[in-house]
């Protein structure tokens, strides 16, 4: 793989990123958002209690896991329109016709659709961190933020999240000519994590670090397969051919 080939790719996408402020928008305002409304939500429910004091630790883990669920729906919008998208304005069939091979393409889609949403999570992170040790730090004695908890999360669990919507979603819009239906289908690779949110919240497994970890794991081999899936299954002379 040409580096250098990739690194126009990557340059190209995120032009045609910043032409799309919808997408913008989104990925900055929803870390941003969520990073100030749950420590919002913490000190609301602490002021009906009249205390605040370590037994709400399950509650701050519930909302940093779902900085996960944010961060693996952000991309999606980007990897989808990174094939499907770029076909319907016909800016994709140029790309496809220089002597860029397949991988050079895909990877360089992949970290420009995986770079705007980490970043803006991780200033998301650090401002939910923050507010939450501001309320916490003195109820409950000490600095709650940083911990090992948030730090696999940040530094494994999202995103390895993040690479396999992608993967996905890029997976989907090569096989698939219209917008509407690969951003369908590329919802589908969130629901899991929504499904494993829920099923700690019932009790069922517990999200602590050694889960967490193990997740990271099977997150990392499910990448590196779909990777590869995604490099051998992509067709240009099909998508330059038959895609209408």
């Amino acid at each position: 793989m040409r580096l250098s080939q990739a690194r126009i790719i990557i340059s190209k996408e995120f032009k045609q990123i910043s032409r799309r402020k919808s997408i913008i928008y989104a990925v900055v305002l929803a870390p941003l958002l969520i990073a100030i409304a749950f420590p919002v939500l913490l000190w609301y429910l602490a002021t009906l209690n009249s205390s605040l004091n370590p037994t709400v630790i399950p509650v701050i883990n519930a909302f940093s896991m779902l900085f996960v669920l944010v961060v693996a729906a952000l991309p999606q919008s980007i990897a989808t329109y990174s094939l499907a998208g770029e076909k319907l304005e016909k800016s994709l069939e140029p790309l496809l016709a220089t002597p860029t091979t397949d991988g050079e393409i895909l990877f360089g889609k992949t970290i420009a659709a995986f770079v705007p949403p980490y970043i803006s999570t991780v200033i998301g992170t650090v401002i939910y961190m923050i507010l939450i040790d501001v309320i916490t730090a003195s109820p409950f004695g000490y600095l709650y933020f940083p911990n090992w908890y948030m730090g696999i999360i940040m530094l494994f669990v999202a995103p390895l999240a993040i690479m396999l919507v992608i993967e996905v979603n890029i997976l989907i819009s090569s096989r698939v000519s219209d917008v509407r239906a690969a951003q369908q289908w590329g919802a589908l690779p969130v629901v899991p994590f929504f499904v494993l949110y829920f099923v700690a919240l019932i009790g069922i497994i517990t999200l602590d670090t050694n889960f967490l970890l193990s997740l990271s794991v099977i997150l990392a081999i499910i990448d590196f397969v779909l990777y590869f899936v995604s490099v051998k299954t992509f067709h240009r002379e099909e998508i330059l051919t038959k895609w209408k």
